[in-house]
Parts: structure tokens; sequence; C-alpha cells
């Protein structure tokens, strides 16, 4: 009997650590160009329904005509949520290549 709990347990986290895992990429231009990478935390209040910070993509591309946005929500932002989420603040990070 304990050993089917235990499954089931493993299982449940397993599944909801996949499950809050995403990514939303933005192309623009032709894409990255392989110049570089500059990486942001966003943070939110009321589980992301108000941004707690701006994170300014234009600014982390510069000069840069052609790169990629990507918006993700990582296993690290998923352990810090872990702890913060109590007092409704969530993260994701905002990664832009150029």
């Amino acid at each position: 009997m304990i050993k089917k709990i235990t499954s089931v347990v493993i299982i449940i986290l397993f599944l909801t650590i996949l499950v809050g895992c995403m990514a939303h990429v933005h192309k623009i231009g032709s894409g990255p160009q392989g110049k570089g990478i500059e990486t942001a935390r966003q943070w939110y209040a009321l589980w992301g329904l108000i941004p707690i910070n701006e994170v300014d993509t234009n600014s982390m591309a510069g000069e840069t005509t052609d790169y990629e946005i990507k918006t993700e929500t990582t296993l690290v932002d998923g352990l810090i949520s872990c702890f913060t989420s109590y007092v409704t603040i969530n993260c994701r990070t905002v990664t832009v290549t150029k």
C-alpha cells in the first residue's frame, strides 16, 4: 500500500513540474544570427496579473534588427515561485538571442 501511494505522489509531482514549464518564442527579422544572449527575469504579483518590473526587450536587443525573444517558465523559475507564491509573487525568464 505504501509503495502505491509513493508511486502516485511521484507521478503527480512529475506531472505538475511538466505542466508548469512553458515557452513563447518570437522571431524578429531573420531570427538570431549568433551574436549573443541577454537574459532577464520578469516578476509578477497576484499570480501574474500585475507586473512588478519591466523587461525592455528593445534595449536587450540593442542595435540588432534580427533576433529572437523567448519568454519561458523554467525549472529555476518554478523553484523560486514555490517559495514566493505564498505572497502571490511569480517570475518568468525573458531571453533575447541576437
